[in-house]
């Protein structure tokens, strides 16, 4: 379930929605602050790739998105795109 500030972000930042699907199924999450962040790293692209490999041509321009999800309520309630790493804790 996408908030709305969610939906707006995805539109402004030329998010596809696909690519929220994908940080679903195959995204890494982690635990920040009340809420849970899911990205792509080395581990996930490699199986988005090998599941979608015919499919996705352009994976690798695309998979710098994220998106923060609330843990008590498990609403997106942003996406972006990843400018640096995320700290682990």
């Amino acid at each position: 379930m996408l908030s709305n500030h969610a939906k707006q972000r995805l539109q402004q930042r030329a998010i596809h929605p696909l690519l929220v699907d994908l940080l679903y199924r195959y995204g890494r999450e982690q635990r920040q602050s009340g809420s849970t962040i899911l990205f792509f790293d080395k581990r996930s692209r490699k199986h988005v790739r090998k599941a979608l490999e015919d499919v996705i041509k352009r994976f690798d321009k695309l998979s710098d998105v994220y998106l923060i999800e609330a843990n008590d309520s498990s609403t997106t309630v942003t996406v972006g795109h990843r400018l640096r790493r995320f700290k682990n804790k």
